[in-house]
């Protein structure tokens, strides 16, 4: 339990001693070299006499026996939970969860499956990945792995993928049903890297107009982005959708290469501003690949950090349009920092503020962490995500845009230039229903399994499929049935009308994604989408001007 001492004698030591812990390019620290040593105060010696002479008298006195582990792990917690909602706390387990999709990689057999009725089955395999190499196939069911039976056993999905998951170049043996074939077929996969993708989407939605969806800002980010806008460059385009929403946020140095991409060189994308930390300014880098063309990023309530960060600086330097709603308002920067078994601590050290000086944080308690996460559902609850007017801000908060000199806001997210509503009633509670309880995942994968093979013979262009594929109400009545077996029923016939043009279009885009990939699948959904329909009216009006 001597950990404890430790973890704060580390964390406040590190201030003490002048030693700053500086990110690199991979989100990690490095110390640096020690600065004018710094006395610890008097509280802060009281400090770390109390929690040793605590530690002390639980090993000693305690009735039963403590599990130090477990026991600084929560003293730990306890401490974090008195400061700001960011500054926190992961075990060694949680780390590599939470670091895996920034890393842009993890290690495994490289397919995209889902669980039907019990049962691994696999949607895609990685182009080039382990499993495809060694002849897995898209509808493929996985029932064992290293003998030990995963179908029908009701294992949780994260076990499941533990045991595909494993280091670089160790072996799994996989047990694998497929359609037409009697026997269990036996796969030896050997394991590797399995790239993951910040850039979810990018094609070309109209003449002349990408469109570009990036889900997290992780190690790989800028690069994938600097690819996707060399395609639609040489298909043609002109003018770009970028597509924020939803988006959490991730490196701070991943959204300044993507800013980058789209400011002049030296142009400043944000900068850093804390009590124990320099302050740092971050600068286009040059040479971006979309410096001229008309720009809309699209955001909303959850978009957040660097996300945030790539949308003020576009709105403050003017080079384009804002669509959506009040982004998530995170402007803390937090520096992670590494402890012996793995475990990680990030602390926040500092604001960080748009190129017009803008801190974009909202507005928190110190040990309130609870009521902060909340703010989005009281924003709906007050009508914010529907109704614009229900946004104010004081004149404290106002700010100017860098070349025309128009107004914006400060402390509490980036606030759109042009705001799209939330759509309560897009779906009809019937389809809403019948997507909670799986109905439409589950009979369309069934669906899909019998038809895939038929469906890639015919379909070997997207556009055509666009234009001329329509979902069977074979599928549709099937959802339909399988709702009506869990109770899941239309109101009335009018519901259940509304309900079939809905479910036929969320089928769409799921064969589209399973025929292709998940550009194809943003294809279809986009087209009833509101903030991406009032970008591309933005753009082509932006077009007449010309």
């Amino acid at each position: 339990m001597k950990n404890i001492f430790l973890v704060l004698f580390f964390v406040m030591g590190s201030v003490a001693y002048g030693q700053q812990l500086l990110p690199d390019q991979m989100g990690q620290s490095r110390p640096q070299p020690r600065q004018q040593t710094k006395r610890l105060s008097p509280q802060e010696e009281m400090a770390l006499r109390k929690l040793t002479m605590a530690e002390m008298a639980l090993k000693t006195l305690y009735i039963d026996t403590l599990d130090a582990g477990k026991l600084t792990d929560a003293a730990i917690k306890g401490m974090l939970s008195e400061l700001d909602p960011h500054t926190s706390y992961t075990n060694a387990e949680e780390t590599k969860k939470l670091n895996e999709p920034l890393n842009s990689n993890f290690e495994g057999i490289g397919v995209q499956f889902n669980i039907l009725r019990d049962t691994l089955v696999v949607i895609q395999t990685i182009p080039k990945g382990p499993s495809e190499k060694v002849g897995i196939l898209p509808g493929d069911r996985i029932v064992s792995v290293n003998d030990t039976a995963i179908a029908g056993v009701k294992m949780p999905r994260d076990k499941i993928m533990k045991r595909l998951r494993g280091p670089k170049a160790t072996v799994v043996n996989l047990g694998v049903v497929r359609r037409n074939v009697p026997e269990i077929l036996k796969f030896k996969v050997v394991r590797d890297k399995i790239p993951l993708h910040s850039v979810d989407a990018s094609y070309m939605i109209r003449p002349g107009i990408g469109l570009i969806r990036i889900s997290s800002f992780a190690v790989n980010t800028k690069l994938e982005l600097v690819e996707a806008l060399a395609k639609l460059k040489k298909q043609g385009m002109k003018s770009l959708i970028l597509d924020l929403q939803e988006n959490g946020g991730g490196y701070l140095e991943a959204s300044v290469g993507v800013a980058s991409q789209f400011l002049e060189k030296d142009a400043l994308l944000v900068y850093t501003d804390g009590r124990a930390v320099p302050n740092q300014q971050y600068k286009s880098e040059g040479n971006g690949q979309f410096l001229k063309g008309n720009i809309v990023v699209l955001v909303d309530e959850y978009t957040a950090s660097a996300a945030e960060i790539v949308s003020g600086a576009i709105q403050d330097h003017d080079r384009g349009y804002i669509v959506g709603r009040r982004t998530f308002g995170k402007g803390l920067v937090q520096r992670p920092i590494p402890l012996p078994d793995g475990s990680l601590i990030r602390v926040t050290v500092s604001h960080y503020y748009t190129p017009s000086g803008r801190c974009i944080q909202k507005p928190y308690e110190k040990g309130k962490s609870k009521e902060y996460q909340q703010d989005v559902l009281n924003r709906y609850k007050i009508g914010e995500l529907m109704h614009q007017d229900s946004i104010h801000f004081a004149d404290s908060l106002k700010y100017k845009t860098l070349k025309k000199g128009r107004v914006v806001y400060g402390g509490g997210g980036i606030m759109p230039d042009y705001f799209i509503p939330l759509d309560t009633l897009k779906y009809s509670k019937y389809y809403r229903n019948l997507s909670l309880k799986n109905c439409i995942l589950e009979s369309y994968m069934s669906y899909q399994d019998i038809h895939r093979k038929a469906l890639k013979e015919k379909y070997t262009d997207f556009e055509q499929f666009k234009k001329e594929f329509d979902t069977p109400m074979e599928i549709v009545d099937s959802i339909f049935s399988a709702g009506k077996r869990l109770n899941v029923m239309p109101k009335d016939e009018d519901e259940k009308k509304r309900a079939i043009g809905e479910v036929k279009m969320i089928v769409k885009a799921l064969t589209a994604r399973d025929i292709w990939d998940m550009s194809e699948y943003f294809a279809i959904m986009n087209e009833e989408n509101a903030a991406v329909m009032k970008a591309l009216e933005l753009l082509a009006t932006d077009k007449k001007k010309k």
